[in-house]
Parts: structure tokens; sequence; C-alpha cells
């Protein structure tokens, strides 16, 4: 039996944003989602985030866990009850927490990957990596900056964070299909990241994304967010 809200901060969150290949994102994704699109690219990418203080909510703060998590996610939409909503697909999750990965698919939403996190942070300066248990790695350098990617496909900060803030419904893998779960944030600020460095194993399999099918677009930041994680019912 799954917890149904769990609550607690986000005590930081980075969103590498990619665009890639329509054609090649609808390959990889379940029935009866499609890539949502930005001037005609679908947007994909990873959620780095340091969860503090996760528990059921009602439950007091000392009991909660805290943890490094990344989160490879395709923006998508799909037809229900004959209108088009939006979320993110969610093919894998990464986790430093040993409970979360116990309890990924069982307890909380998806399944999830037991990784080894390295995280520095030195005053505006960040370098994040893991490696997980089947060997998929990621890492990434960056620095806060006040300029948004000039060359991104969004144009300007305030319209990336809109789409992105969209994708509050995620949809993850299981062994009985899909999970879903909306994150709840109850403040949505963002600010943009400067990155020098970033390499994801994931999207660099080429047997998924095909050499010129995905490019890296922007990052964004995010710190101190009060938030809750809500399973929703299996309506698709």
């Amino acid at each position: 039996m799954k917890i149904s809200n769990l609550h607690g901060y986000i005590e930081r969150r980075i969103l590498i944003n990619y665009t890639a290949d329509p054609k090649v994102i609808q390959n990889l994704l379940p029935y009866p989602f499609r890539p949502k699109l930005q001037n005609g690219k679908a947007i994909v990418g990873i959620c780095l985030i340091r969860l503090k203080n996760i528990r059921p909510k009602g439950l007091p703060q000392f009991i909660g866990v805290n943890s490094e998590n990344a989160a490879h996610r395709f923006a998508i939409e799909w037809d229900e009850n004959g209108e088009t909503k939006g979320g993110v697909y969610i093919p894998r999750r990464d986790t430093s927490s040993t409970i979360n990965a116990i309890a990924g698919g069982r307890i909380f939403p998806g399944k999830h990957y037991k990784a080894k996190f390295n995280v520095s942070e030195a005053g505006k300066h960040y370098a994040l990596s893991f490696t997980s248990s089947d060997a998929t790695f990621m890492n990434i350098e960056a620095s806060e900056t006040n300029e948004f990617n000039s060359e991104s496909i969004f144009g300007d900060m305030e319209t990336a964070s809109a789409f992105l803030k969209g994708g509050s419904i995620g949809y993850t893998p299981c062994n009985s299909g899909l999970d879903s779960v909306i994150l709840d944030t109850y403040t949505w600020q963002v600010k943009p990241l400067d990155i020098t460095k970033v390499e994801s194993s994931y999207f660099n399999d080429k047997n998924l994304f095909p050499e010129g099918s995905i490019q890296f677009d922007n990052a964004l930041l995010m710190h101190n967010i009060e938030h809750e994680w809500r399973s929703i019912p299996k309506t698709i």
C-alpha cells in the first residue's frame, strides 16, 4: 500500500533541460503519452533534487528522510475525458536513500535506483555527480548567473519557467504499469544557471538517442520550497 501524501522541503532543485527529436521521444513513451512540444521540439531533462524532512503529512519533522535524488524526465501530453493534459514521464529515478530505493514502487511511487551522489556547493558554484547501482552515471558543473541562455528554444526564462511548472503530474514505470504522483509546490521561483559541464549516460546512450537527436538547452535553479507529493488514482 502506497503512502498517499508526503510532505517536506526541496532544499535545492536543479532543472537541466534539453531539446530532442519528437519522433525519438515518442518511441520511448508508453501509450497514451506524446511529447509536449516547444517550437517543434520535445523537451526532456534531469531534475536534481535535495529533499529534506520528507515524511507522511502530519507527522513530526524529526522522523523525516533527507536524500539526494535525480529524475530523468520527458515533458508529455495526453488526452483524458476529452481534455488535453500535461505532465512528465520519468523513465528512471535515482536516489542516495536506501529507504527510497527499497520503498520505491511499494510505499513511494515509482522504482528508485540506489546511487552514490557526490555534491559540492561553494557559494554560487555547484558540482554534482552520481553513479547508480546499474552503472548509470551523471555529472554537472554549474554556477548561478543573472543571464538566461540567449540561445534557448524558450527565448526567455519566464517562458521556460511556465512550461516546466506545468509538469507537476509525473508518471513512472512500475511492476504494475505506471505509478502516478503530483508534486504540489507551495511556491515557484526559479533563477538561471550557467552550465559549464553536463553529462548523462542515459541521454548519451545512442541506442535510445541517436546522434544529433538531443541537445542541451538551459538550466534553472530553485531553493527552499515547501511541498507535498500526492499519489493520484490511475485514470489512464
